[in-house]
């Protein structure tokens, strides 16, 4: 029934549908946000202190979007995906978002002198991976077959997860060759596993909207 008179647009409710789906790719967009800021942490290495700073207030802004689709899922009763989902969903954006976050504030925390070459390599795997969980996040929206056009992109993060592996296994090996110490082969590799896991947990999400296209398309 078309109303006799208009609402001021602060009364009028945001469809279900699209607040979730809207929330959800606010962590996603989060994501690729600390992704880009630890490569730029890598490119302005001068800039540390200030580069680490900003990627703490991108993980404050993370939990902010966390805090909110639970408020959200708690008071909604008809979901457009399983709440689980959308649950589990904005856990690994949050886990992801924290993972970037901890990896830039080893740098600073351990004193390393300066990013080494396989760290700007996993770094690059970790911001494709950010690039490939937006998009696919962005996918959400849509019903059906279009649904299915998400899992290119969840089985590229698979793949980049893969590379990952791949980099952190040659990296830690390369320390055990070349580092001049004991102490910084563990440094080092504390922060390519950190980066690694974060691509573990993209592909983790990658599991769940897979799971999701399953189910609804």
């Amino acid at each position: 029934m078309k109303l006799p008179f208009s609402l001021p647009k602060s009364l009028i409710p945001i469809p279900r549908e699209e607040r979730f789906f809207d929330l959800l790719q606010s962590g996603a967009s989060l994501v690729l946000e600390a992704a880009e800021a630890f490569v730029e942490l890598l490119e302005h290495y001068d800039e540390r202190e200030a580069r680490v700073a900003d990627l703490k207030e991108i993980e404050e802004r993370g939990d902010s979007v966390i805090h909110n689709i639970k408020r959200i899922l708690h008071r909604t009763f008809i979901t457009p995906i399983d709440r689980e989902d959308i649950a589990q969903l904005a856990e690994n954006t949050d886990d992801v978002i924290d993972a970037i976050e901890e990896a830039g504030r080893l740098l600073e925390e351990y004193d390393i002198p300066a990013p080494t070459e396989r760290l700007k390599e996993l770094g690059d795997i970790v911001l494709d991976s950010a690039r490939e969980l937006v998009v696919a996040m962005g996918m959400l929206r849509f019903r059906g077959a279009r649904l299915q056009e998400m899992l290119p992109h969840c089985i590229e993060i698979n793949r980049l997860e893969n590379l990952a592996d791949q980099a952190t296994n040659k990296a830690v090996a390369e320390l055990f060759r070349e580092a001049e110490s004991a102490i910084d082969v563990i440094k080092y590799r504390d922060i390519y596993q950190m980066l690694e896991h974060t691509t573990d947990l993209c592909e983790d999400a990658a599991n769940v909207l897979e799971g999701i296209v399953l189910k609804h398309a």
